[in-house]
């Protein structure tokens, strides 16, 4: 016995709408030289019936998964989340669904990731890089057939568009805003310093020092509460301590943190503190945290938005590897000014 299939099937709307098939498929992608009538009257069948297009299918047809590949390092890190919520809701307002797969900026983890979206041939991807200069992932990202944009970081030596901040002139406006409180001696607390966007920080940071005749104090060991502890307690015992210091990523900056608060040394009294990327509880602490503020929604939302211009136009000259001169749009980033580095934040 035959097991009856209770999927409705595209000829079924078709004999119940009384039209033919072409006309139920071009009403499926968008109801091109369909009458209105027609339109809405098809539309009110496939709604009746439950009627789903079988995408698998679809896919061996050569037509669009309506599917967009999207790798970060991670979700727990609200810069990242708030990125992926922005990607999301342009990828929902062009009928496709984000896939969303996570790195720690591991490298092989991050080319297994980019092999299966492959495999399930999304229609285009957008990816923050775990090593900007990795000729592995180059490789692979500039032979995809689909429209790639990278987030966060640019992908050296290819012509794959990006959206990124000012990270350069950023770290410098953060360093600046401290020495002009009258901090002299003012440690850049960092790690992973290889990653694209730390090393602009330390740039700048460094850029803004010697352009003070100041030294420079960078500790690049820190990548977790133990080795921030141990940043900070170093510095602070040696014979020329630390009065403020400037970290380079949010997770530093919570770590430094907590190290200034268990060990009883006032914030900014003792040490002044500010750190490039805001984070939830940043203004409710006390005392709340100055910040490099990044624009983490506008960030994914340009970049999903770049990506569906993209696809939206010939596939092939929308193709990343093709020979033209790469794009990178450049946002700025906002000092948040609170009371950890010594200002008195605007009354709300």
């Amino acid at each position: 016995m035959t097991k009856k299939n209770t999927h409705p099937t595209l000829s079924q709307v078709a004999r119940e709408a009384g039209v033919g098939t072409t006309t139920v498929s071009r009403v499926i992608n968008g109801g091109e030289r369909v009458s209105p009538e027609t339109l809405a009257h098809v539309r009110r069948v496939i709604e009746s019936l439950g009627y789903m297009p079988n995408q698998a299918a679809r896919t061996l047809k050569g037509q669009r998964t309506k599917t967009i590949g999207l790798i970060i390092p991670s979700i727990a890190d609200p810069f990242f989340s708030s990125c992926a919520e922005a990607a999301q809701a342009i990828a929902r307002n062009n009928d496709s669904l984000l896939i969303v797969t996570t790195t720690q900026n591991d490298p092989r983890t991050e080319l297994d990731s980019l092999k299966v979206l492959i495999r399930h041939r999304v229609d285009g991807l957008l990816i923050v890089p775990a090593n900007s200069q990795s000729p592995a992932l180059r490789d692979v990202l500039v032979h995809a057939a689909m429209p790639i944009i990278t987030i966060d970081r640019p992908l050296a030596d290819t012509s794959i568009a990006s959206v990124v901040v000012d990270n350069y002139k950023g770290a410098i406006t953060a360093t600046k805003h401290l020495i002009d409180h009258g901090y002299k001696r003012i440690a850049c607390l960092t790690g992973e310093s290889a990653l694209y966007t730390l090393h602009e920080r330390i740039r700048g940071y460094r850029k803004a020092m010697e352009t003070a005749h100041l030294p420079c104090i960078l500790d690049a060991s820190v990548k977790d509460y133990k080795s921030a502890e141990y940043a900070i307690l170093s510095l602070l015992d040696g014979a020329n301590p630390p009065d403020a210091i400037f970290s380079t990523k949010n997770s530093t900056t919570i770590f430094a943190f907590e190290v200034l608060q268990r060990f009883n040394i006032r914030v900014p009294d003792t040490v002044a503190l500010l750190g490039f990327d805001d984070f939830e509880l940043a203004s409710t602490l006390r005392p709340s945290i100055s910040v490099i503020q990044q624009p983490a929604e506008e960030i994914g939302r340009r970049s999903a938005e770049l990506l569906f211009d993209l696809l939206l136009t010939d596939r092939k000259a929308a193709n990343a590897t093709g020979a033209r001169t790469a794009k990178r749009l450049t946002l700025e980033t906002r000092l948040i000014q609170r009371s950890s580095c010594g200002c008195t934040p605007p009354a709300i």
